[in-house]
């Protein structure tokens, strides 16, 4: 499969070392024990994504947007689950852009709810029916409505690879039943909850991934990011149109950039992805920016 690591941009930040790249954030741990018990440091980086590759050009400010709406929705959905963000100082040199979190023992599941039809989703039901196991109506197009909104979890895959969309059953086998439940149960209230928020300032919400974890007192805690363009679909809902790809406050312009052939590029081969257009980064920022604006500002 095609795709690769992060690349190391991760900087060198006093009292903290770093243990991980993702395609996005950087994890680290502090060298001193912490006065908040054990935690992490989690930097969002401009690093952005697409095809599971982490592509060689950054989007400016980036990383400052999703901590920023991933700390604004935790507080939105706190009265429904616990988070990971303790309150503590970060490092000037990474101010805005990091969050000192509690470690938590993730569970090996990608926690995903839709309530619209796109993406994978799309490509399962148009070849069975179905999405991770759950039947759906016929007659639905791409951007549709669900009758109601569905988990439809994945398995976690290494950077530079898919994750895999997976059935609830599959879900209960590898981690048990009980918790696949609470898991499902949780996802979808965050997502009914978030849902209503966003369509209240005129985005829908199609869908988005959530990862969960345990703290050190056995609770299930919201972990990672939450609720930002990186991890779900925001859609102006005054442009929702069923039947075609919506406009999207999201990575989408860039993926869209990557698949046309202005970029020159072969998903499907071996090649690493061509930098990005000015133009592109620079629209694809501005989708940033307004989600932030829209969702968190008003």
């Amino acid at each position: 499969m095609p795709g690769h690591a992060a690349p190391p941009t991760a900087p060198d930040l006093p009292g903290w070392r770093h243990v991980y790249s993702g395609k996005v954030r950087d994890l680290y741990a502090p060298v001193e024990p912490h006065p908040r018990g054990d935690v992490v440091l989690v930097v969002a980086s401009d690093r952005i994504s697409a095809y599971d590759w982490v592509l060689p050009t950054e989007i400016p400010g980036k990383g400052g947007i999703l901590t920023g709406l991933s700390l604004w929705w935790f507080d939105q959905v706190l009265d429904l689950v616990p988070n990971h963000t303790v309150e503590a100082p970060v490092p000037a040199e990474v101010a805005g852009r990091a969050m000192v979190c509690l470690r938590l023992d993730m569970f090996p599941v990608e926690c995903v709810a839709r309530g619209y039809l796109t993406g994978s989703g799309l490509v399962e039901y148009t070849a069975t029916g179905t999405v991770c196991g759950v039947p759906l109506p016929p007659g639905l197009v791409d951007g549709s409505r669900l009758p109601e909104p569905i988990f439809t979890p994945a398995t976690k895959a290494e950077v530079g690879e898919h994750d895999e969309n997976v059935s609830f059953e599959a879900v209960a086998a590898l981690i048990g039943l009980e918790d696949a439940t609470a898991l499902r149960d949780l996802t979808l209230r965050v997502y009914a909850r978030a849902h209503e928020i966003a369509a209240n300032k005129g985005i829908i919400l199609a869908d988005t991934k959530l990862e969960f974890g345990r703290d050190g007192e056995g609770r299930i805690v919201l972990g990672d990011e939450v609720l930002t363009p990186d991890s779900s679909r925001f859609w102006p809902a005054d442009e929702w149109e069923p039947g075609h790809p919506q406009p999207s406050f999201d990575k989408q312009y860039v993926r869209d950039w990557l698949a046309s052939p202005e970029s020159g590029w072969d998903r499907h081969g071996d090649a690493p992805p061509p930098a990005l257009p000015a133009e592109v980064v620079d629209r694809t920022r501005q989708r940033y920016v307004e989600a932030y604006d829209r969702l968190a500002k008003h």
